[in-house]
């Protein structure tokens, strides 16, 4: 195939057709395909052929380019960008080049319409990719605007986002991000979708697009405990999601006046803490004959929005329009297994619940707020069971619009000093007065400056409810409360004194960083690119020799990010940590995803305190003894990171102590 080069403005001929492929290699250019085609040697039925056919626009490191009016089919992938920035693509057609709607569960590397990787500051306007894998596959990416593209018709993903952020998606076509087949009873999609976002990509914006007859129609995928955060869906249409028409294992993100209609559920949210969902419709989901997927209990039936699977706090559920739904209009049930009440702090006020089989299921929750919702021509009751502090509004005031709370305070404190937080600024945009409800650990207040000491070092939930006697509002706070000043084993601007062993190759980079947590500095270990299955930190004690006889646990501060996909309960190694003496050791281990991200759902963004019991493990913890170990005259500590994949990852290390 031949290879055109482009290195100065270009314009094809007329409707050409071209057995080639273009390599751009040029800044500040035009080309113009003028509804020039390029073909690849991918052949209809012969999905090989699409493998090895590369890419049929491809650029790398080129800036200010604009590519319009031409076509590219029979590829791998349409185009290709790599750490391009400033390029205008416009009304051109990246069809039928590489799918797969025969692949299972998984992944495949990037292909199909348009791969992007560490592309900034560029539009994509009136382009089109169907009949691919994904329609517009986006990593590393930032500040990109896309309108009006159609990248329907997908075996994958119409629009994929891994550590992508503050990209714009406007009236598009992600319709059919679809692999399923019926034909064999198939009933889950495969974790297609009509748009995917994970591993980072935050402060993205959706607007008006068309996101229907998904595998989900939006999912917010956390495999690997790296939220995303900050993404706005306004005006969306998700609906006739196989699964579920939205999706999201994340925090902090909002949706506003989306349709979520005649999935087998609406909003499906879990572990989605500190989410707004404000005016959507969730309609017609769960029915007979449409979809019912994922059922979760008869009595809970489908639903029209449901957290469940993970913790949802700080939320707020205002002003939804949830009918027809063949099961509860809003569900919120914890973990009822181990009594676990995980769904915590929510405002339930202005929704419109009607013809559903109950309008709210409430089970296994603390601190709910019911206000001011319609409920109207149900089938049965709401059940609110197993909740403690089940608010409902007895004011006879009828406010229009909820308060607006505002909250400052410290994102880290000390155990036994004093804390303020203040809700001064909060306000009522009626001139209603407020009154106040904060929730610090156990403690209870309700003015609207507070000050509080904590007296157990670890992660705390601050939470604060604002109401005018009729509509409320809410504000937080993930607090990280740390012990008091003490020495610290190799964890205070120590790195030099560590010794790091690599099984692999790649760059493995231990450093000293600022982000502490005890003290002013902590331990950060970096890989990139590293192939390896384990990475060790060994620390030689001074002098020889520590004496932990006395003491009864090992207590370390620790917080990891990750791209690998440690996903729950499967197999993705462990984390082993060694007490040397010269006889012997002490082994303690634990599979990695837990002690990263399973503790609690804070811990997958915040620093996790860890303890260990010397003398016993625990049901997270196993305990192994290696020879004679002497607690007197411990020589070495160790640190072994067994990974589950091959990609890069950062932990940092801090307050290390024995008590």
């Amino acid at each position: 195939m031949k290879d055109i080069i482009i290195t100065q403005d270009t314009v094809f001929e007329p409707g050409q057709i071209l057995n080639a492929r273009i390599i751009i290699r040029a800044s500040g250019i035009t080309i113009d395909g003028n509804g020039a085609a390029l073909v690849g040697h991918g052949k209809p039925g012969d999905r090989s052929t699409y493998e090895t056919a590369g890419a049929g626009i491809l650029a790398e490191g080129c800036s200010n380019v604009t590519l319009k009016n031409i076509k590219a089919s029979g590829f791998e992938t349409g185009l290709v960008l790599k750490d391009c920035v400033g390029w205008v693509v416009e009304n051109c057609d990246f069809s039928n080049n590489y799918t797969n709607p025969d692949f299972g569960w998984g992944e495949l590397p990037a292909r199909g319409g348009i791969v992007l990787v560490g592309v900034k500051a560029s539009i994509f306007r009136g382009c089109k990719a169907n009949n691919v894998w994904d329609g517009v596959n986006l990593t590393n990416c930032s500040d990109n605007e896309f309108v009006e593209n159609d990248f329907s018709h997908c075996s994958n993903v119409c629009a994929k986002l891994w550590t992508s952020c503050r990209n714009r998606f406007i009236r598009n076509n992600l319709s059919y991000g679809l692999r399923i087949d019926r034909s064999i009873g198939e009933v889950h999609a495969r974790d297609s979708a009509g748009v995917l976002i994970e591993s980072g990509s935050n402060d993205n914006y959706f607007y008006g697009n068309d996101i229907t007859y998904g595998g989900d129609g939006v999912f917010i995928r956390v495999l690997n405990g790296w939220i995303s955060t900050g993404n706005v869906f306004i005006e969306n249409d998700t609906s006739y999601g196989n699964n579920n028409c939205v999706e999201s294992w994340s925090p902090r993100n909002v949706f506003i006046r989306n349709k979520a209609n005649h999935g087998s559920y609406g909003f499906w949210m879990g572990g989605s803490d500190q989410t707004v969902l404000i005016g959507n419709e969730c309609a017609f989901n769960g029915m007979e004959e449409e979809h019912q997927n994922a059922p979760v209990t008869e009595d809970i039936g489908f639903a029209g929005i449901i957290f469940l699977g993970g913790s949802g706090s700080h939320t707020i559920i205002e002003g939804n329009y949830c009918h027809d739904n063949n099961g509860s209009g809003i569900v919120l049930q914890g973990d009822v297994r181990s009594g676990k009440r995980n769904i915590h702090h929510v405002i339930i006020q202005k929704n419109r619940l009607e013809r559903n089989k109950k309008p709210y299921y409430i089970e296994c929750a603390d601190w709910v707020f019911i206000e001011q919702n319609e409920s109207k021509d149900n089938l049965g009751e709401p059940v609110i069971r197993d909740v403690t502090r089940a608010i409902e509004s007895k004011s006879g005031i009828s406010a229009a619009c909820a308060p607006v709370a505002k909250i400052t305070g410290p994102d880290i404190a000390r155990v036994g000093q004093q804390v303020v937080f203040d809700a001064s600024a909060s306000f009522d945009p009626s001139g209603c007065d407020l009154s106040f409800e904060w929730e610090l650990d156990e403690a209870v207040y309700n003015t609207p400056r507070v000050i509080h000491t904590f007296k157990r070092p670890g992660f705390h939930r601050v939470g604060l409810t604002v109401t005018n006697g009729s509509l409320s509002a809410l504000a937080w706070r993930d607090l990280v409360v740390a012990d008091e000043s003490f020495e610290e084993i190799g964890t205070e601007y120590q790195s030099a004194d560590w010794k790091l062993e690599a099984d692999g190759t790649g760059n493995v980079i231990l450093t000293d960083d600022t982000e502490a947590i005890i003290g002013r500095y902590c331990l950060k270990l970096t890989t990139e690119k590293y192939n390896g299955e384990k990475v060790g930190l060994s620390y030689p004690v001074p002098n020889g020799e520590l004496d932990i006889s006395g003491k009864n646990k090992l207590v370390f501060w620790i917080r990891v990010l990750t791209p690998d996909i440690p996903v729950e309960n499967a197999d993705n190694g462990a984390i082993k940590i060694r007490l040397i003496s010269e006889n012997g050791a002490i082994v303690f281990s634990i599979p990695a995803y837990t002690l990263c991200f399973g503790i609690y759902s804070e811990a997958r963004w915040t620093w996790s305190r860890i303890e260990i019991p010397i003398e016993s493990g625990t049901d997270l913890w196993k305990r192994e003894v290696i020879g004679k170990p002497d607690t007197k005259h411990v020589n070495a500590l160790s640190f072994e990171i067994n990974k589950s994949g091959t990609t890069s990852f950062t932990a940092w290390l801090d307050g290390l102590k024995f008590e």
